[in-house]
């Protein structure tokens, strides 16, 4: 299965980021959960900062887009995933033209609801 990196994962079970790293292990994806906040998930540990991580196919945001700038280059140019889901409250112009321009799929969806019906 591919990869994905949730940015923004939490280990408080009311979140919904804690919810997409919980299903996409259910549904047989390897998962990072990189967080602001240390942690564990699912019996994963949420990372911290920016940490190296290869053959990255999504990158599924659970940041504000405020707190997304920081992340840009990292994103980009560190992971340069195939595609960046933008879960709702996460929509951001600007990461979607850059990604765009280097040639990352930008979609604008919900993880969790992408799984349930199977557009994963």
């Amino acid at each position: 299965m591919k990869k994905t990196l949730v940015l923004g994962a939490t280990d408080n079970p009311s979140r919904y980021a804690y919810l997409a790293v919980q299903r996409l292990l259910r549904h047989g994806h390897e998962v990072v959960p990189v967080g602001v906040r240390t942690g564990m998930v699912e019996g994963l540990e949420i990372q911290h900062g920016m940490p190296e991580v290869s053959d990255v196919d999504t990158v599924t945001l659970y940041l504000r887009p405020e707190r997304q700038e920081e992340y840009y280059d990292y994103i980009l140019h560190t992971l340069h995933p195939k595609r960046i889901i933008f879960n709702p409250g996460t929509e951001n112009p600007d990461l979607i033209e850059m990604a765009e321009k280097e040639g990352i799929e930008p979609v604008e969806g919900c993880t969790l609801v992408m799984l349930s019906i199977g557009s994963y």
